[in-house]
């Protein structure tokens, strides 16, 4: 079959100039690179020996430099293998420091490096020169230093920086702790150390590098026994878990473990002397507990060292044991279980489930390790997220005490954990069960918040570690409020998965920006057990993210709290558990104690002096007996009333003090009392030996910093804050991040802790410089189009097709060459191979999707309202803990980094204006229009957010890009983009990994820190969550005295976790009747009792307490909603009976009724009401127009979504100040006026929050003076609480549906609203009467009635001025409050420069003023200009007529004339129309057409039938090629993913047809081998009536009772007999007779010369591919379609022969190398590629472009015979030529077959004349010759086509030139030189020319023996001695010799072999 034509001799190919451009800046690749397989990390646990030395780990960074690799080649032992832990420190992550498991590589060198020095108290130390010197050495050799990330092609490095966390230290403080760094370790240096703390011990053995030698090191017995002492005492050690880690793993891969100490453990039972056996079992306890530590922290990788050294120490023990030595019982227990542990692990590696060191509960005690809360993993596990399965639980006991107090910790440690885990598990459930993508989008869940299409970007580095910057869909959430939505707080827990949650992968939100969060960005922070995992996570995979709405990172610091504190350190077991009521004294007081509260009377000492008895109180005495009440100072000395008297001596003299405040009560004024007391006697309750601070918790940061600032009124030194954020600046200097960076601060540390912190931070600034330089890379992926250049190896197979697509033509970019990748993802803007059915000059839209406009509205301005606190704020306030965000580097910095790291990756830049690339200017000065472009960017942006990739098998089928649709070459683009970054990951992975190890280091040491700022104050204030985070530093200040605020708000597992065993007395102090803790299950809350404070679960079992029982607070009136409904006693204070009623109000309280409904919120389960809010915002206008200041007014809202609602309705103008808050965020503050809404009103009668009468306490408890509230309160009566709250207002006459106002200016004028609208009738505050004020000016007030104001001191009268500001008595146009400035009036005045009259403000010189007339010059084309007279000419637009070059007329404007005639080219746009070979018109133009030359190719569809029944899709063409769109075969089992033309992979699953009477056996794409069933179907529709199909077959959708009419429609004639059957097609639906539509199908297949196709249905046509009882038909027919498809795309062994012709073709033919090397390149990359499948069609197009590049090739070897005019000239019709044939194509036309040959046959002659004409410059032509040669030479130098006609009379006229102008350039023709070489006689050789090209004959033996002069220019000739002169050769042209006759080759007989 021919598949296309084939032209011999006519084919050619293109240099492509942008390819050598491209090649000459590729770096030069590194021929040393390894294979990147080869190049992986051992296996873990893989011991160490000395020939294999790095066996773990990183490579050695001290030795010989690595050579420099690709991008995606990682260097040896990069992958680092990373190891997880649980339980107790399950997030810990140990990772071997590279410095230690690579030390003994360089055991030789005589000198270290200062780095690795750590500061010990004894040592050798170098000298301080020495230890620059070491740095020095060391940093040289250190090629890891640099920056050695290529992008993976070309380009340039970005800029390393610093981190600016990591402050610059002073040369002086760097010496200083270089001089500490202990070089080695000795024995005396160990010695020393065990007289240290356990905490310094193992902080300065993990930073010394000296250890790793040591331990690698030969030991004597008394060495190894001091190691395993000073050991055994670093691990104990409660606060460095992460330094007992890391040093640990150092003794785990030393010789120490491995030879030595097994070797000490053997020779113990051969040791014979007495005095030392005996204290081995002492040696032994030490081994055995350091073997534990190791077993319990490497599970995985130390298990094999423990067993050998447990094999050799179990027979030493017993050795020991005969001999007689004591062998305790506990060794014997420690040994057992040590081996059982081993055991099992040894059995869990052989199941192969022990793969990673994960940390393992050694203390399982009695309870098996699943019953037993200790090991339970805090994070939810697998079983528990897939299976439903309820956990057990116990509920809080609030009415009886516990069992024990290990019961205790278990129930609170399993409600707290259900708590955070239960969300999670019932949402991720419920989320599996109803998976589906797109109702996923639309499905609200109840338990979790579901992010779609999730992927993990950059890393990014912080101080606690490495952080993820992380994408996810917003299509859904565009609705979000993000500042006001709690979603993605900072710390709440989500969970990632990308195969339904099969893997899970957690984290927390490590940053949050609102702004970001619109975008889809947020940031997280991975668990341990999760980030070994993304190290397989490829860029392009997309997770599912669910959120729980916990803040976990409280949850998790408080359930390990509680799995370690041990039951006997429950402080205050005696009331806490066994709810014993006897409270007893402090154990610190004695019956003889004594208190000074002299400062408590301070402000009584002062009225005593001012009223004279001075005296009498200085006899008094101010030190008390504590413990006796009867030596107390009364209550009016102490300033205090009855109740807080009672709660003062309460709290001072029992152990367990319970405060109970209501509002108003002043219990934070008796806490600061208590806490002042207890400072100014601190010698009574503080130890001699350790001091300890006073601890003060407190629930929010406000409450924090509120009672903080109270103590600093009598405590000014001494104080420290630990927690969120602080609004004071009065405590800012005492927060703890302050204080840890005082200047001076880290000198006063110990020396192992600076030593330690200098190491650590020197690892992570290395690491961090790495991790950045990636970062950036990988966010420039994300702003824009990575240039190929820089994806070039990653291209790969493609990169030829791709750079051969692109045509240059007359187009410029700014500022460089275009980008390929752009032009093929259809951004660009030259000329491209089309894409079929698509146009492109509208490539952006090539997928038939247009893009929606951008919104172009303006965001809201935020200061355009009152600033209101989110909830989100809010809430994230006091979730950070110092700062512990993820703070990333100077954010202007970074910016600037990545956008100059931009400017040279990308090719379109999204967040640049004016992208390289994206911005076309051609030679006419076109620019692309701004919405074309917006365009474009917005279709790249789009495209690369989505998440589909095209994988690598279907990228390996492509052979030509560029004929892709473009939905394709995005998913390809993003294939070849997420290998770049894959790559770019791989590389960084060990360095995250390092920087997470010391990060982790660096936490435990800052906590360090922490610890010895906290021993050092006298008072700390925290935060439950801040006490929660630090809660293992509490434990070693060990405060004697805790002092609890909001007490009642704290779950008891946070209070319970805060407190040390060494607390000896608990103040709390609270009140359980306003807000509780807040627990996130509802269930746990009410049922389980986990909203029951401690505080709240003692008073519920009478543990004795003091209620203050004296509001200072509340008027009266507004007291009396509180007492007796909420508290049964309240006593108001003389102060507040004192206050002023409120002005402009009748009343001081008052609650307005409406029933307007409520609307709810779908993001955040709120509710708002707009009516209420209307409301109390013009109320809250009202009372600013009374002359009150907007900070008295705080309007309140009991429902979040209220706050945005107002906050719209609340310009800052009018309101800043005003403070608007929801009520659970206002305990504890006050103010003077309280607007309250209630929101709540439904017709269903819900109240939501407002039947807890905790926060209907908080809520009608906060105002002073004035409380008004609006809501619906017909509903509220059905809420016991509300209903007695509103007899009293009854009563009281303080509750209705209208407000009433009074006038302050007229008392009389009352004014009633219900409504926003009834406030117009009191514009200004008043009423509507008019103010009729006169003003200085002159003028009447104008506005209505006001009380605030009254002097009009701030008014502005807005009537016109009536004064004059100019001579010319013009008045002044501005209002009368402004000021008047210069006369604005407009007046006629003349220009000077133009004399024209224009009318001019009246102050401004004319001068000045730009003429607005026509301008009336005469532009030098002849030309009005059209410009204003003012303004310079512009550039003359008139529509002229102009000829083009190519003889065309055309429009253009009259400023190009000038540069058309200084020769620019304008391109011509007439249509070129001509008529092609097809008979159809050439839809280019002239110019596109070149002419006429070459053609472009025609567009006219084909719309060929082809035989998969698809419309060929191709543009008109003689043979059809394969069908390009989707296959649509399908079975029940899959779809065919392939397209059309290619062979369908046939199905292999059993075939589904069967019923009860048949079933086929074939397999699903085999014919069917049974009969089909004509038995009716016995089912019933959904109308219920029979169905009308047959059995086996799907039932069809009509129903012969309901549809009877359609069914009954006559097609076959049989359709209305009453037992018709009818068949329902599957692929249009329409449905048939069975019998008349078997008759068809049976006749279709039956008619053997019906044409190859699929059956259609005879109503639309539409191919029949699915129908089971047509199934054999169908298939039948399919496999003779694959039969045909077969023989289209070729036999594979023909085409193998052909490809194999081809290259045997091409290699024969060298010529085409020599002259077009890339052309010759791409041709054998085609024909070489593993691409499958290659067609005949690629072939034929293959062959033919061989066959022109060689023509043209030959015809290239021949330019050295032309001058450099003709050479010019020539290379231009060539390049044209070579253009033409590389443009991509599927095919060759017979069009441009007919068009090249022609140009190539053109181009022939054109050459040959050239050639005969240079060789012919010297001689005189004739008239007629050259008159012949002029004729000749413009038409074959001429831009027209070669048309046949001018073909023939070249040909015969050069016929002619070839007498007159013979080539071989000797004068004469070639007849004549034939006949007189032939006349000579003489052998090749002979014949000689001069310098001058003149030919001469030397005779005889052709030797030339002497000199003689050219006679016809004098240039000498000959030579001598048969050797002829240098500047004469031989001249071939006579007779072909190549060699003189009388030469060493010529004697070789080579001049005797044929021409």
């Amino acid at each position: 079959m021919d598949f296309g034509l084939r032209w011999n001799d006519r084919d050619v190919d293109m240099d492509n100039p942008f390819r050598e451009a491209a090649a000459a800046e590729h770096p030069r690749r590194n021929p040393r690179r390894g294979d990147a397989s080869a190049e992986r990390a051992l296996p873990q646990g893989q011991h160490y020996n000395r020939n294999q030395r790095n066996s773990t780990g990183a490579p050695d960074r001290r030795g010989g430099s690595h050579p420099r690799r690709a991008l995606s080649t990682p260097r040896p032992g990069e992958l680092l293998p990373t190891r997880e832990f649980g339980g107790r420190y399950q997030e810990s992550n140990f990772i071997p420091n590279p410095r230690h498991t690579n030390k003994r590589q360089n055991a030789g060198r005589g000198n270290q490096s200062a780095l690795d020095r750590v500061p010990g108290a004894q040592g050798n130390r170098p000298g301080p020169q020495q230890g620059k010197r070491d740095q020095h050495h060391e940093r040289r050799q250190e090629p890891w230093r640099r920056n050695d990330l290529p992008e993976g092609g070309r380009g340039r490095q970005a800029e390393m920086q610093d981190n600016p966390r990591f402050k610059r230290r002073s040369h002086d403080e760097h010496m200083k702790d270089k001089e500490h760094y202990v070089r080695k370790l000795g024995y005396k240096t160990l010695e020393n150390l065990l007289d240290k703390e356990s905490s310094e011990i193992v902080i300065t053995l993990a930073c010394s590098s000296g250890m790793v030698d040591l331990l690698n090191q030969q030991l004597n017995i008394g060495f190894i026994q001091l190691i395993c002492k000073v050991l055994c005492k670093a691990c104990k050690s409660k606060t460095d878990r992460q330094s007992i880690q890391h040093l640990l793993g150092v003794v785990k891969d030393s010789q120490f473990l491995k030879v030595h100490l097994p070797h000490y453990v053997v020779q113990m039972s051969i040791d014979s002397v007495p005095s030392r056996r005996g204290q081995y079992p002492e040696y032994i306890e030490r081994i055995l507990f350091l073997l534990q530590e190791l077993i319990s922290i490497f599970p995985a990788s130390s298990v094999q060292e423990v067993s050998m050294v447990i094999l050799v120490l179990e027979p030493t023990v017993n050795n020991l044991r005969a001999a007689g030595v004591s062998i305790g019982e506990e060794i014997e227990n420690n040994m057992e279980k040590i081996k059982n542990i081993i055991q099992h692990l040894q059995q869990r590696k052989r199941e192969g489930t022990l793969k990673t060191d994960t940390l393992m509960m050694l203390d399982n005690k009695e309870m098996n390790p699943e019953d037993n809360y200790r090991t339970m993993t805090i994070y939810p596990t697998y079983n528990e997220v897939h299976l439903e399965e309820r956990p057990f639980l116990r509920p809080n006991l609030i009415t009886e005490k516990y069992a024990n107090a290990e019961v205790y910790l278990d129930t609170h440690f399993r409600l707290l954990r259900e708590d955070f885990v239960r969300p999670l598990r019932e949402g991720i459930l419920d989320l599996l069960h109803n998976y589906d993508v797109k109702g996923l989008r639309r499905k609200k869940f109840d338990d979790i918040r579901v992010y779609l299409n999730t992927r993990i970007l950059v890393p990014l580095c912080s101080a606690s570690g490495v952080g993820y910057k992380v994408q996810f869909d917003t299509q859904s959430l565009k609705s979000i409020r993000w500042e006001n939505s709690k979603r993605l707080l900072y710390g709440s827990l989500v969970c990632l998965s990308k195969d339904n949650f099969e893997t899970l992968l957690f984290a927390t939100v490590s940053d949050r920006d609102p702004k970001k969060l619109k975008e889809g960005i947020v940031y997280l922070s991975f668990n341990a057990r999760s980030r070994p995992l993304l190290a397989e996570v490829e860029p392009s995979d997309c997770f599912l993210m669910v959120e729980t709405t916990a803040y976990f990172e409280a949850y998790r610091h408080v359930l390990e709290g509680l799995q370690e504190i041990q039951a006997e350190d429950v402080p205050f077991q005696k009331y806490i558990v066994n709810c014993d009521t006897d409270i007893q004294a402090p154990r610190y007081l004695n019956l003889h104690s004594c208190y000074d509260l002299e400062p408590l009377m301070k402000e009584k000492s002062k009225r005593s002096e001012t009223t004279g008895n001075l005296f009498e109180f200085l006899q008094k005495k101010t030190k008390i007996n504590v413990l006796d009440s009867a030596s107390w100072p009364s209550k009016e000395e102490l300033n205090l009333d009855e109740s807080q008297m009672k709660a003062m001596e309460m709290a001072l003299t029992k152990e367990l003090a319970i405060i109970q405040g209501p509002p108003g009560t002043g219990k934070t004024y008796v806490g600061l009392k208590i806490v002042q007391a207890l400072l100014h006697n601190e010698e009574t309750w503080q130890a001699y030996s350790q001091k300890s601070p006073v601890l003060v918790v407190c629930y929010t940061n406000h409450a924090l910093d509120q009672f903080l600032e109270g103590i600093y009124g009598f405590l000014h030194t001494g104080l420290v804050r630990v927690g969120g954020r602080s609004n004071s600046e009065l405590l800012k200097r005492f927060t703890l991040k302050e204080l840890r960076n005082a200047r001076d601060f880290r000198k006063k540390l110990p020396q192992h802790l600076r030593g330690a912190y200098f190491e650590v931070t020197n690892q992570m600034r290395e690491s961090e410089q790495k991790i950045c330089t990636a970062a950036r890379h990988l966010e420039c992926t994300t702003q824009g189009v990575l240039h190929e250049q820089y994806l070039e190896k990653y291209i790969a197979g493609h990169w030829n097709s791709m750079q051969s697509g692109l045509i240059f033509d007359h187009m410029l970019i700014p500022g460089g060459r275009p980008s390929i990748i752009l032009e093929w993802l259809g951004l660009g803007f030259m000329g491209v191979s089309e894409i079929p059915g698509t146009s492109p000059l509208n490539m952006e839209n090539a997928d038939g999707q247009e893009d929606e406009d951008e919104d172009e509205g303006e965001e809201e301005e935020e200061d355009e309202w009152i600033h209101i606190p989110e909830e989100a704020e809010l809430i994230q306030a006091e979730r950070a803990i110092d700062g512990n965000e993820m703070k990333m580097r100077n954010k202007k910095k970074e910016d600037a980094d990545i956008a100059e790291l931009a400017n040279t990756l990308l090719a379109m830049n999204l967040n640049k204006k004016g992208n390289r690339g994206a911005q076309p200017v051609n030679d006419e000065g076109w620019v692309q229009p701004r919405a074309q472009k917006k365009k474009m960017k917005r279709k790249a942006k789009g495209e690369l957010q989505k998440s589909g990739i095209m994988t690598a098998a279907e990228q390996k089928k492509i052979t030509n890009i560029w004929l892709l649709p473009l939905k394709d070459r995005w998913r390809l683009y993003r294939l070849w983009l997420s290998m770049y970054q894959m790559d770019i990951r791989r590389r960084i992975i060990q360095d995250e990994q390092l920087y997470q190890a010391a990060a982790d280091r660096l936490t435990e040491l800052r906590l360090q820190e922490d610890l010895w700022v906290l021993k050092e104050a006298k008072v700390v204030g925290m935060t439950t969550t801040g006490a929660a985070k630090y809660r293992k530093v509490l434990q070693e200040v060990q405060p004697r005295i805790v002092v609890v605020e909001e007490a009642a708000e704290v779950l008891e597992a946070h209070l319970i976790t805060t407190l040390s065993n060494a607390c000896q007395h608990l103040i709390l102090i609270g009140d359980h009747q306003q807000l509780r803790p807040s627990a996130t299950v509802y269930d746990l809350a009410r049922n389980f009792h986990l909203e029951v404070s401690l505080f709240e679960r003692l008073v519920k079992v009478n543990v004795p307490f003091v209620r203050l029982d004296y509001q200072h607070r509340m008027r009266p009136e507004i007291a009396e909603l509180l007492t007796p409904h909420i508290y049964e006693k309240l006593e108001n204070h003389p102060s507040v009976m004192e206050y002023e009623n409120i002005k402009g109000i009748s009343t001081n309280l008052f609650f307005v009724e409406h029933n307007f409904p409520e609307e709810e919120i779908r993001e955040g389960k709120s509710h708002q009401n707009q009516h209420e809010a209307a409301f109390v915002v013009a109320l809250c206008h009202y009372l600013i127009c009374q002359d009150y200041q907007p900070s008295q007014i705080t309007i309140l809202t009991t429902y979040t979504g209220q706050l945005f609602c107002l906050r719209k309705m609340m310009p800052s103008e009018k309101f800043v100040g005003v403070k608007v808050h929801v009520v659970d965020k206002y305990q504890g503050e006050e103010n003077d006026i309280i607007l309250l809404s209630l929101v709540r009103s439904n017709e269903s009668g819900k109240v939501g929050f407002l039947q807890i009468a905790n926060r209907v306490c908080v809520a009608l408890s906060r105002a002073k003076k004035g409380l008004y509230c609006i809501g619906n309160m017909n509903i509220l009566a059905n809420v016991p609480l509300w209903s007695k709250i509103m007899n009293t207002l009854h009563a009281k006459g303080n509750i209705g549906r209208s407000l009433l106002l009074t006038c302050q200016n007229h008392p009389k004028t009352t004014t009633f609203v219900t409504n926003k609208e009834d406030f117009s009738k009191v514009p200004e505050g008043g009423c509507s009467l008019p103010c009729e004020y006169r003003l200085d000016c002159g003028h009447v007030c104008t506005r209505a009635c006001h009380p605030y104001d009254v002097d009009h001191k701030k008014f502005n009268c807005l009537k016109p001025c009536q004064k004059v500001t100019c001579g010319a008595g013009h008045r002044c146009t501005k209002s009368c409050y402004e000021k008047c400035g210069k006369c604005q009036v407009k007046v006629d005045k003349i220009i000077p420069k133009c004399k024209h009259m224009q009318k001019v403000p009246c102050y401004m010189e004319p001068e000045k003023f730009a003429c607005k007339e026509p301008c009336s010059k005469i532009l030098y084309c002849g030309h009005k200009c059209t410009a204003t007279c003012g303004d310079e000419c512009a550039k003359c637009s008139k529509e002229l007529s102009i000829t083009l070059k190519c003889g065309h007329v055309q429009q253009v404007e009259c400023w190009l004339k000038e540069a058309v005639r200084l020769g620019k080219c304008v391109p011509c746009r007439q249509k070129c129309n001509a008529r092609l070979d097809c008979n159809h018109n050439c839809p280019g133009s002239c110019h596109l057409c070149n002419e006429g030359r070459f053609h472009e190719s025609c567009k006219q569809p084909c719309r060929r039938l082809l035989i998969c029944s698809h419309e060929c899709l191709e543009p008109c063409t003689n043979q059809c090629p394969p069908c390009m769109r989707d296959c649509e075969n399908l079975c029940k089992h899959s779809k065919c993913r392939r397209k059309c033309g290619d062979l369908c992979t046939p199905c292999v699953e059993p075939c589904e047809w069967a019923c009860e009477h048949y079933r086929c056996q074939k397999l699903c794409s085999e014919p069917c081998n049974r009969e089909p069933c004509n038995e009716p179907c016995k089912k019933l529709l959904e109308c219920r009536h029979p169905c009308v199909g047959l059995c086996g077959e799907p039932c069809p959708n009509k129903c012969r009772v309901c549809h009877h009419a359609e069914l009954t429609d006559i097609f076959f004639g049989t359709e209305d007999e009453p037992e018709a059957r009818f068949v329902q097609l599957e692929d249009c639906k329409h449905f048939f007779e069975v019998t008349g539509f078997d008759q068809y199908m049976n006749l279709n297949n039956e008619d053997d010369s019906m044409v190859i196709k699929l059956n259609v249905c005879p109503r639309c046509q539409t191919p029949i591919r699915k129908s089971l009882r047509y199934g054999a038909m169908i298939k039948k027919s399919l496999g003779e379609i694959e039969k045909v498809k077969k023989l289209v795309q070729g036999d594979a062994e023909k085409k193998k022969q052909s490809v194999k012709n081809l290259v045997s073709l091409l290699y024969t033919q060298s010529i085409i190398a020599e002259q077009f090397p890339d052309m010759h390149d791409n041709l054998l990359s085609s024909l070489h590629s593993s691409a499958p499948p290659i067609t005949m069609y690629n072939l034929t197009v293959i062959e033919n472009k061989i066959a022109f590049l060689y023509r043209l090739a030959k015809l290239k070897r021949q330019e050295n015979k032309l001058n450099f005019s003709m050479n010019g000239k020539f290379n231009t019709k060539l390049s044209e030529c070579l253009k033409w044939i590389n443009k991509q194509r599927g095919r060759f036309t017979e069009q441009e077959l007919n068009d090249l040959q022609r140009e190539i046959q053109r181009l022939t002659f054109l050459v040959d004349l050239y050639i005969r004409c240079n060789k012919a410059s010297s001689k005189q032509l004739d008239h007629s010759t050259e008159q012949t040669v002029a004729c000749v030479q413009k038409i074959l130098e001429g831009t027209k086509k070669f048309t046949e006609e001018d073909e023939k009379f070249v040909e015969e006229n050069m016929e002619k030139l070839k007498v007159a102008l013979p080539d071989n350039g000797l004068g004469i023709s070639e007849n004549e030189r034939v006949m007189l070489v032939k006349a000579m006689g003489l052998r090749q050789g002979h014949w000689y020319k001069c310098p001058n090209g003149h030919v001469y004959v030397i005779t005889e033996c052709g030797g030339a023996m002497e000199k003689t002069k050219c006679p016809d220019c004098d240039a000498t000739i000959g030579g001598t001695n048969h050797a002829l002169e240098g500047s004469n050769e031989v001249a071939s042209e006579m007779d072909g010799a190549q060699y003189a006759v009388w030469s060493d080759t010529a004697n070789n007989m080579l001049n005797y072999e044929e021409l």
